[in-house]
C-alpha cells in the first residue's frame, strides 16, 4: 500500500510530504451509517502514483477512541487541514445521517485556499442541500466531481502540483 492513514489526533506529517486530508460528514453513533472515508483512501491509493507515500489525514477516531475534550479533536482537524497539500470534501448529504453542518463551516473556510476540492455525489439523499456549496467552489474555480475517485484525482492533481514545486 503506498498510502498511510492518520487517523484523528495523531501525529501530522511533515509538512513537505504528499498528503491529502478527508473533509466532509462523520457518521454519528446516534444515527450509525457506514463511513465514506475507507472508499475514499481506497481512491487514493488505487490513482495514487508519486514517489513518496501519501499520507491521508482522517478525522475518525481509530478503533472508535473519542477525544479526551472536544477542543482537542477541533484543534487536530484544523491542524490537519492546514497541513495537507490537499482537502478532499466528499459530501454524499443526508440531512439524517450525515447532515454535514461542520463540513459547511470548513468548506467556507477553505474554499479560497487553493487546496480544496468537492465532490457531491448527486444521487445523495439531499443533492439539494449541496447546491450553494456546489456554487461557491465554482466561483472561486475549486473542482467539482460527482463521484469519489473523481474527487481523489483532482485532490491527488493539487497535490502533484504542490509536489513539482
Amino acid at each position: 500500500m503506498t498510502v498511510n492513514l492518520v487517523m484523528a489526533r495523531e501525529l501530522l506529517p511533515a509538512p513537505s510530504s504528499p498528503s491529502v486530508f478527508l473533509a466532509g460528514p462523520t457518521p454519528d453513533k446516534s444515527a450509525p451509517v457506514p463511513s465514506w472515508r475507507p472508499a475514499a483512501a481506497a481512491a487514493l491509493d488505487a490513482q495514487w502514483t508519486g514517489d513518496q507515500p501519501l499520507t491521508v489525514l482522517s478525522p475518525e477516531s481509530r478503533n472508535g477512541e473519542r477525544a479526551d475534550r472536544y477542543e482537542t479533536q477541533v484543534d487536530w482537524e484544523t491542524d490537519a487541514r492546514a497541513a495537507a497539500m490537499a482537502i478532499l470534501f466528499w459530501i454524499p448529504r443526508d440531512l439524517r445521517t450525515l447532515p454535514g453542518m461542520t463540513t459547511n463551516v470548513e468548506f467556507g473556510l477553505d474554499v479560497s485556499s487553493g487546496r480544496a476540492v468537492l465532490g457531491c455525489p448527486p444521487d445523495c439523499p439531499n443533492p439539494e442541500r449541496n447546491r450553494y456549496l456546489i456554487y461557491v467552489a465554482r466561483r472561486h474555480s475549486v473542482p467539482v466531481c460527482e463521484t469519489l475517485p473523481d474527487t481523489a484525482a483532482a485532490a491527488l492533481a493539487l497535490v502533484g502540483a504542490a509536489c513539482s514545486r
